[in-house]
């Protein structure tokens, strides 16, 4: 049977806000019932986007991570309920039923990924339903999908065998599976918000005058093993990215057959590292990280 499910690529997200204004445009002050009641003008946030900044001046990007509710296959607010008050179809959509659901304040907590919201004036609990009411009428997407000016959001209606192929195929991946609530939201490029890099920019100096250094090698090792190449671009920068900030420590080595080499010792723990300005060439220090 095919599923429903939603494909999020973080290096696409601007930030724009779409898909979260075209769900409020559909559920503020709109019932649909049997599907959900109307969801607050404020306060509620059923698609979030969330921001990271990664690096320190002049080697910086920022990120964006569209959060909602995952509607998971092993999903803890379906166990919490204890009953058909939270169910999830045979589509693979988790709906909150707005009726049997009223006063259970408690539902709010159950879920880890913090995607349900309470709403105070009606005693609900609420979450984005993948515009399912739409779905079944026979549109072919959500709205906040068909919001999307990027393309960072997008919808699949496939079976498990097939969605589980394109996950392996693309390298998605889910928040948090050690969780293991088999989440049906899938992102792409997600280590641009979850993980790390480690860069640097490398110079030499021409006639007097520092100068950018293009196609120098750059190498990643931990202890004795390399585990990542670059070659610096025509702005002399190199960065090594999807790294786990966990305290590992690494070994930057960066060389040039014209220019000599330089290397640092780095450990990641909590922070992307710049390195600053590598300075090869003449006496073959490794400038400002102060190591030779």
């Amino acid at each position: 049977m095919k599923k429903w499910n939603l494909v999020i690529d973080v290096a696409l997200c601007e930030n724009c806000n779409n898909c979260a204004l075209a769900t409020k445009d559909e559920h503020i002050g709109n019932d649909f019932p049997g599907y959900a009641a109307p969801q607050p003008r404020h306060g509620h946030h059923w698609i979030e986007i969330k921001r990271r900044i990664r690096g320190s001046d002049p080697m910086v990007d920022v990120a964006y991570l569209p959060t909602t509710c995952n509607h998971c296959d092993a999903a803890p607010c379906i166990v919490a309920a204890r009953d058909e008050t939270i169910r999830k179809r045979s589509d693979g959509i988790v709906i909150i039923d707005p009726l049997k659901a009223k006063g259970r304040r408690d539902l709010v907590h159950s879920c880890p990924y913090g995607a349900i919201w309470w709403n105070e004036e009606l005693q609900l609990p609420q979450k984005w339903i993948f515009e399912v009411h739409l779905l079944d009428q026979g549109w072919r997407q959500p709205r906040g999908v068909q919001a999307c000016p990027t393309g960072a959001m997008r919808s699949f209606h496939l079976d498990d065998e097939a969605m589980q192929a394109m996950a392996l195929r693309e390298g998605l991946e889910t928040l948090h599976p050690e969780w293991r609530t088999k989440p049906r939201v899938y992102y792409r490029n997600l280590h641009r918000y979850a993980k790390c890099f480690i860069g640097g920019s490398v110079t030499v100096v021409r006639e007097g005058v520092p100068d950018c250094l293009a196609g120098a090698k750059a190498v990643l090792r931990a202890g004795d093993k390399p585990i990542a190449e670059a070659a610096t671009d025509v702005f002399g920068d190199f960065k090594f990215d999807a790294l786990a900030a966990d305290g590992t420590s690494y070994l930057v080595e960066v060389s040039h057959p014209e220019f000599g080499a330089a290397q640092q010792a780095v450990e990641l723990r909590d922070q992307s590292i710049y390195l600053g300005e590598i300075r090869l060439g003449g006496n073959r220090e490794l400038f400002l990280g102060g190591m030779k």
